[in-house]
């Protein structure tokens, strides 16, 4: 006879399971089996059953249901195992021997798994520990908080052990196993931090560095959005341990390169090692990072990237117009889900031979729930990148860039700065040396780098039809999308040619096979629906809107928010003041606030226009979309 909390709570003999009835009873069994060998008062056993107040008879109930118990636990032989369930005055007890109980077992073989003494050992025991599980502990018991902190005490049991046969194979030097161990766990788990970090670390030692440090940002945004606090100690040792272990990787030794010229640096490969000109100084025992590897920071290539040509060339132009005292800088803007960091990535992928001394990205965080990143923690990370000890990192923002600016001074390095939301966030974060070039990604215009740093910007706009039906094309493929031509123009139109509203729409028809386009598309064209089918999980366009609005003014939200009662969207000044009930300069300058944030668009002088999506999601917020009036 086995006894199952691992799952569904299960009694099983030699010729199979026993029926335990209802979920009361389960409950009831459920408890006796946490505190085998134990009495349990029959006082814990109703306030566990009943999470309101319990009826008047719950004793009776709880009597009916142990004697219920003991009688199946007797037609499926516990004599013969030494099992017993009796009453001790108001309690009960169930004795039994506790290895029947895969709880039990569970301890047992993780306590004897040593994953860094003997990781070989370990490997086979934690293995069949986990296999004891088959789905959540405590299925099938009722919904009270007693029975729910015991399953969660039994999960952080299970992810206690997930975490230790990663490290055994790490310490086998099986760091694919490792990852994929605790690769589902973290996707289940996201905010907890140790997992988390020797998934990054298993990722890493199997050269998937943009992987690690991709779950590195994407955990330290959720603990911030969610929680509102900054990476631990663990997962915070990981990220830097990561950078600190790529930096100390040896360097391939380099063909011979002219100083004169840079002969040689436009043609490398990517990835290839090779100085910048003028060459970092080597060495680095004076905590200067120069000698190291180059660091190589960049997310991973964005996935079925289309069209953006003239973009990419315009960024081309801009990045690779060196002069001798100036550093490019471009700043690709737009509005919300047009595609701004895949383009800046895409680019920063195909020029990566260009900057063989590394390329270094950030997320800024200027639009998403949580704070934005401070230049000093962007710093922090770019100069233990570079090879700076961690105690040789300046705690100031200002000493820090300064440091920053004299080690790239020299080197040809790429830089590229996401999600920034001001120009006063941007400037610390820029190389001063000529052979360096940056991007900037942005919802705001950033007239201000514009103006002090001579940025030229690239701007980034819808896709037309026939780029959108393209990007339909590579998620869907392209004889799903040539079946019904007019249906998929359709669906550009109604996700305002956004790629990440396009992706959403695919996301939904990969995820429906049997859908034909103009059903999504007739979907659609439900305004009161649009928004919540063009979001995938924890992406779409209406999150993506939020936080631009999230940003504004009260005064410019709310004349946002008039803006979208328009009925075609399109409006000058004058009808702009009167839906919101402005005076026109005030309302002039708001109109000029929003089309900074491309929230509308200017087409020309006096002329506006706001996207449809736009203004689905202004009327959401101000209560139209659920019919509950402004």
């Amino acid at each position: 006879m086995e006894f199952s909390l691992l799952g569904p709570i299960a009694v099983t003999t030699g010729s199979g399971e026993l029926s335990l009835g209802p979920a009361k009873r389960r409950s009831v069994l459920a408890l006796l089996l946490l505190q085998p060998n134990t009495t349990v008062p029959l006082e814990q056993l109703i306030d566990s059953l009943w999470e309101d107040e319990p009826p008047e008879h719950a004793r009776t109930v709880v009597q009916g249901h142990v004697s219920r118990l003991r009688a199946t636990l007797a037609q499926g032989g516990a004599d013969a195992y030494g099992i017993e369930l009796t009453t001790h005055g108001s309690a009960y007890l169930l004795r039994l021997p506790e290895e029947l109980i895969d709880a039990h077992r569970f301890g047992e073989l993780v306590a004897l798994a040593r994953p860094e003494e003997a990781p070989g050992d370990a490997v086979p025991l934690l293995r069949e520990a986990l296999g004891l599980w088959r789905g959540p502990a405590l299925t099938g018991t009722v919904t009270s908080p007693p029975f729910a902190a015991a399953a969660h005490a039994l999960e952080e049991r299970r992810l206690t052990a997930v975490e230790a046969l990663g490290r055994a194979h790490g310490a086998l030097g099986a760091h694919e196993q490792a990852a994929a161990v605790l690769y589902n766990a973290a996707v289940n788990h996201p905010l907890r931090e140790g997992l988390i970090a020797g998934l990054m670390r298993a990722l890493f030692r199997t050269g998937r560095q943009s992987d690690a440090l991709e779950w590195f940002h994407r955990t330290r945004r959720l603990l911030n959005e969610e929680l509102g606090v900054d990476p631990g100690e663990r997962l915070r040792g990981a990220y830097e341990e990561i950078l600190r272990a790529e930096e100390a990787r040896p360097t391939a030794k380099p063909a011979a390169v002219s100083r004169e010229t840079g002969a040689g640096a436009a043609g490398a490969q990517p990835g290839a090692q090779v100085p910048a000109q003028g060459g970092p100084a080597s060495g680095g025992a004076d905590g200067s990072g120069r000698g190291t590897a180059a660091p190589r920071l960049l997310p991973r290539p964005p996935a079925r990237f289309l069209g953006r040509e003239r973009q990419l060339a315009a960024l081309t132009a801009i990045l690779t117009d060196r002069t001798p005292q100036e550093s490019p800088l471009a700043v690709v803007a737009g509005p919300a889900g047009v595609g701004k960091t895949a383009c800046a990535v895409q680019w920063a992928h195909q020029h990566a031979a260009a900057f063989p001394d590394g390329q270094l990205f950030a997320d800024l965080r200027g639009f998403g729930e949580g704070d934005e990143a401070a230049p000093a923690e962007i710093l922090r990370d770019f100069l233990l990148a570079l090879g700076t000890p961690p105690e040789r990192v300046p705690t100031s923002a200002e000493a820090a860039s300064a440091l920053f600016r004299s080690l790239v001074a020299e080197r040809r390095l790429l830089v590229v700065l996401d999600n920034a939301r001001g120009s006063a966030q941007v400037r610390p974060l820029l190389p001063g040396g000529p052979h360096c070039a940056t991007v900037v990604t942005s919802r705001s215009r950033l007239d201000g780098l514009v103006a002090t740093d001579w940025a030229r910007p690239v701007g980034l706009q819808a896709m037309g039809y026939e780029e959108g039906a393209a990007l339909l094309g590579a998620m869907l493929g392209a004889e799903r999308v040539a079946e019904d031509p007019a249906a998929a123009q359709e669906l550009v139109a109604l996700c305002d040619g956004l790629p990440l509203a396009l992706r959403a729409a695919a996301a939904q028809l990969t995820a429906r096979p049997r859908w034909r386009l103009a059903r999504l598309a007739a979907a659609l064209r439900d305004e009161r629906r649009r928004l919540a089918l063009l979001s995938a999980e924890d992406t779409g366009i209406a999150a993506a809107l939020r936080m631009s609005v999230a940003r504004l003014s009260a005064d410019d939200a709310r004349l946002l928010s008039a803006l979208a009662t328009n009925a075609d969207g399109h409006l000058n000044s004058s009808v702009a003041a009167a839906l919101a009930g402005y005076d026109q300069e005030r309302t002039q300058d708001a109109l000029d606030r929003l089309a900074e944030m491309h929230l509308v668009d200017e087409e020309s002088t006096d002329v506006y226009t706001i996207s449809t999506l736009t203004q689905l999601f202004a009327r959401d917020e101000r209560g139209e979309g659920d019919g509950s009036g402004a």
